[in-house]
């Protein structure tokens, strides 16, 4: 870590600038987006439930998300050190153990308001920290291996977000086909993390994280990533045509097979393609998120 300057007090307590660096607010995007698609799929709630709405939206991006922002860079500020030094711990900016701190902090606030939230909400945000730190801490440490600190990731980016919005919206357990499209979409969301792995592959190498891309090498890793994102949404095209959603279904199948024209140019080149396929692909991925939940939100759902 860089040492403060001989001439400046040194800094013991964070500024707020430093507080909202380690949050990082621009990773809040894909579960507030995916918390979006669950509220949506509940379909009309009524007027008593917004605060419910709103406190959720508020758990799962400035509070889970950026909680778990603050674990991880706890938890990587050695290899920061080395790596990225600019970064808010190594670069001094968040003095002592702050970054601790701040990680504890926000996992207690977001066990607080998932508890005011419901019964539900409350398991779905106990669920969501357990892996926030189980991703980064020693010695579980998922991220270490590409299966599982990528399925942590997507379980925990679209699928717990997406279904903590129902519970919140509904003030219930949502009803199975709600819970299966999220879980759906959290899996294929494993591909979507794997695709980011390409960029790092020989540093990763050398630092001893096994992501797919080391273990597999590019090209069965981007096939393995492409099927992981194809094969769910395939599901999801099967259970609104079982709904009586065949719109839906149909505009769903046809973002799959533009995708999977772009994942052939992908595995055939992952290197060279990696970032060019993560812009369209992913995409398309989250356009047809929302256009499940509008399915769901018109459909006649089965109670559990």
């Amino acid at each position: 870590m860089s040492a403060p300057s001989a001439t400046s007090p040194a800094i013991t307590v964070p500024r707020p600038g430093a507080v909202v660096a380690l949050l990082k607010p621009i990773t809040w995007f894909p579960p507030m987006w995916a918390y979006a698609c669950g509220t949506v799929s509940v379909g009309a709630v009524g007027i008593d439930r917004l605060p419910y709405i709103i406190g959720g939206i508020i758990l799962a991006g400035p509070l889970v998300c950026g909680g778990s922002q603050a674990i991880n860079d706890w938890f990587d500020r050695h290899v920061d050190a080395i790596n990225e030094p600019d970064r808010v711990i190594p670069s001094g900016r968040m003095p002592g153990r702050w970054g601790l701190y701040i990680a504890l902090i926000w996992t207690a606030l977001s066990l607080a308001l998932g508890a005011l939230l419901g019964t539900w909400v409350l398991v779905a945000t106990v669920i969501g920290l357990v892996l926030a730190w189980a991703y980064s801490m020693p010695p579980v440490r998922l991220k270490q291996n590409g299966w599982w600190g990528n399925g942590a990731c997507g379980f925990a980016y679209e699928s717990l977000p997406w279904m903590t919005a129902a519970a919140a919206a509904l003030g219930a357990l949502p009803p199975g086909p709600i819970l299966a499209v999220a879980l759906l979409y959290g899996l294929g969301a494993h591909g979507i993390m794997t695709i980011n792995d390409f960029k790092a592959i020989e540093g990763d190498r050398q630092m001893g994280v096994r992501t797919l891309p080391v273990q597999l090498g590019a090209r069965r890793a981007a096939l393995v990533a492409s099927l992981v994102m194809a094969v769910p949404q395939a599901i999801v095209v099967a259970i609104l045509f079982a709904l009586a959603m065949p719109w839906h279904a149909a505009a769903i199948a046809v973002l799959v097979l533009v995708q999977a024209v772009a994942m052939v140019r992908f595995v055939g080149n992952p290197l060279k393609y990696d970032v060019w396929f993560s812009a369209i692909g992913v995409g398309l991925y989250v356009t047809g998120m929302m256009i499940a939940a509008f399915a769901l939100r018109a459909a006649t759902l089965p109670t559990v």
